[in-house]
């Protein structure tokens, strides 16, 4: 039962469907910072108007004020870095050495067909929403098929979507030079004007790629306004690899064909030498730094800090781990305090700020869609949240920031929005079944993985324990 005075009495689903809004939170959340006293309009998809809440009243006379008290309206996270076709697998992930991709991903995907991408797909994408991600950078997926299954299920669940597609030429059944490429036209031609998704092309790694497709692909990326993907000195082995057969790391490699610059994001960057920072800071080359993936199954820590200090643009993304946007900022924050804080007598590690920065506004422009998102600004998509402050964990309440990033939790979301549109009412999609779906991917997973020739090397928890008990 609600206890008596709070805010989610006053606070109603179907006022929050309209399609014009005034909406007055107790705070706003700013790139500066939180500030009270301002409300917004939502219009149109976008914020129409910001400002103090008497002047935005005043300005809009037919709209009624929706009164939020007790709740903050900040921007949706942003995942720099997702798969959403690994749904099925992600939780056979857990004690895996690197490059599991080879062993889980790779065998994965390659039994999905349309029906179950789309499935995986949507069930990722309720789960990001949940987590309060508005927008996710899809890396691309090996399953066959041009990625539409793929939009389609973000466009039903109602999420924003950077869509990547796989654009590799090397290797085992990889089509010819000249398909890619036509293929990668009609990818980038065919969302360029869509509502929710943004076209991307990626490469896998740069070692499935010819020297001509990387450049090519990137240098298509930039003529488009689009985003060019590929992961980059995350293993070890691939990083010896690209030694051993060309006497260039990874990103050394990328750069001498021509494939940096500001339109590619790089995933991981995790291995990187000084050198290299300095390539992707005088490239203007942007970085995901998915810090729950190097605790899970990494080699090593992105030097986040640093780059935020040398001006290199970065998102935080999850990989696939876990789409939990509060708990990212969370393990933002602390992976930096353990990997290179501690050593130095470094306390902050960014002061709190930086990474929920790095999960907004710095993480839309990271991915090419500063002009579109990240923050609450007039002409910007209405993707934003409203979060419930009126919960132990936020009481009593000295520094908001800091509390977003250590002491915020998924459960203190009321509401996500997308492109202007109510879509999750504390947890679940207001316009389809998730629950359903839930029940769905239970059933289609368990054929899937069955069918899939998934290498595992670790054993599960509990035969582990039995080993170890043995």
């Amino acid at each position: 039962m609600t206890d008596a005075g709070s805010p989610h009495e006053t606070l109603s689903r179907a006022s929050l469907e309209r399609t014009e809004l005034l909406l007055v939170p107790d705070q706003v959340l700013m790139p500066a910072g939180p500030i009270a006293g301002h409300a917004v309009v939502v219009a149109g998809g976008k914020f129409a108007d910001l400002g103090e809440t008497a002047a935005v009243e005043q300005r809009h006379p037919a709209l009624e004020a929706q009164r939020l008290p007790g709740h903050l309206l900040m921007p949706g996270f942003i995942d720099a870095h997702h798969h959403l076709t690994q749904t099925f697998g992600k939780a056979l992930s857990f004690g895996e050495p690197s490059e599991i991709f080879r062993r889980l991903w790779v065998p994965l995907e390659g039994v999905l067909d349309d029906a179950l991408i789309y499935v995986a797909a949507k069930a990722a994408a309720l789960e990001a929403l949940r987590g309060g991600f508005t927008t996710v950078v899809d890396a691309g997926t090996r399953a066959a098929g041009d990625a539409s299954a793929v939009a389609r299920a973000a466009k039903d669940a109602g999420l924003r979507c950077v869509l990547g597609l796989i654009c590799n030429d090397l290797g085992e059944g990889a089509p010819d030079r000249h398909a890619i490429l036509r293929q990668a036209d009609d990818h980038l031609a065919r969302w360029q004007a869509d509502d929710l998704i943004h076209p991307s092309l990626a490469i896998s790694i740069p070692e499935v790629a010819s020297d001509a497709m990387l450049r090519d692909i990137s240098l298509r990326c930039a003529a488009a306004g689009a985003i060019f993907q590929t992961h980059v000195n995350e293993h070890l082995v691939a990083v010896e690899r690209s030694l051993s057969a060309r006497r260039l790391r990874p990103l050394e490699h990328l750069h001498h064909v021509g494939a940096l610059g500001p339109q590619a994001l790089i995933a991981h960057a995790t291995l990187v030498t000084p050198h290299e920072i300095d390539l992707l800071r005088r490239t203007d080359t942007a970085v995901a730094y998915n810090p729950v993936a190097s605790q899970w199954k990494g080699n090593a820590v992105a030097q986040a800090e640093l780059m935020d200090t040398l001006g290199i643009r970065f998102g935080l993304g999850t990989d696939g781990t876990r789409s939990d946007g509060f708990r990212l900022v969370d393990a933002a924050e602390p992976t930096q305090r353990i990997a290179f804080g501690l050593a130095v007598g470094d306390s902050s590690c960014g002061g709190g700020w930086t990474w929920l920065d790095h999960a907004t506004r710095a993480g839309a422009d990271a991915i090419g869609l500063a002009a579109t998102t990240g923050d609450i600004a007039i002409g910007k998509a209405a993707d934003f949240l409203l979060v419930d402050l009126e919960v132990p964990e936020f009481s009593p309440s000295w520094d908001l920031v800091w509390e977003l990033v250590r002491l915020g939790n998924r459960d203190q979301i009321a509401a996500v929005f997308v492109a202007g549109r109510l879509r999750l009412w504390h947890g679940w999609p207001v316009d389809w079944d998730g629950r359903a779906l839930m029940r769905q991917v239970s059933e289609l997973a368990r054929q899937a993985v069955a069918r899939a020739p998934i290498q595992r090397i670790h054993p599960s928890s509990t035969e582990h324990r039995r080993q170890r008990e043995s």
